[in-house]
């Protein structure tokens, strides 16, 4: 009779740490690491750091798009928000070296009108900064809302077609 009662005590004790452990995992979610994409393409390969982008930029022959963003930015989320969503977007994209920084880069040719986010600016294979490729503010040349959409899909266009042209 008493291992009997110990049984139940450990199978008792055994079904509360269970539960607990149950419970204790619905109230935290699991992270998983973030992916370089950081939200603006899975399927996309992102590079990781700017001098590598300018080296692959360099090597493969395609221009590379920066975007500056932030993820505490409304403005970066929807601007994010709506280039995921754009299948043309993501496709056209896949032409491109491609990098997101939440950061700002030594590099003072990255931000020649401020340091604002988000800030999307292409860089052709000999590594000049394309001035000539800009959204449609003039306090902002690089700036782009998601209602800038159909412009910056045009943007990413002329990158690639100045890029055919020039070579």
């Amino acid at each position: 009779m008493q291992k009997y009662l110990v049984f139940v005590a450990l199978l008792l004790v055994g079904v509360c740490c269970s539960m607990a452990q149950e419970k204790g995992s619905h109230r935290k979610t699991r992270k998983f690491p973030q992916t370089m994409a950081r939200g603006w393409g899975d399927s996309l390969f992102w590079i990781q750091t700017y001098e590598e982008a300018l080296h692959r930029a360099q090597t493969s022959n395609k221009p590379l798009m920066i975007i500056h963003h932030l993820e505490d930015c409304k403005h970066s989320q929807a601007l994010k928000k709506v280039f995921v969503e754009s299948e043309e977007a993501q496709k056209l994209a896949e032409e491109f070296v491609l990098i997101n920084l939440t950061y700002e880069t030594s590099d003072k040719n990255l931000s020649p009108d401020g340091q604002y986010v988000p800030r999307i600016m292409f860089i052709d294979p000999s590594l000049t900064v394309r001035a000539d490729i800009t959204g449609q503010y003039s306090n902002r040349l690089y700036a782009y809302e998601p209602k800038d959409l159909d412009l910056l899909i045009s943007n990413m266009h002329k990158a690639l077609n100045l890029l055919k042209a020039e070579l």
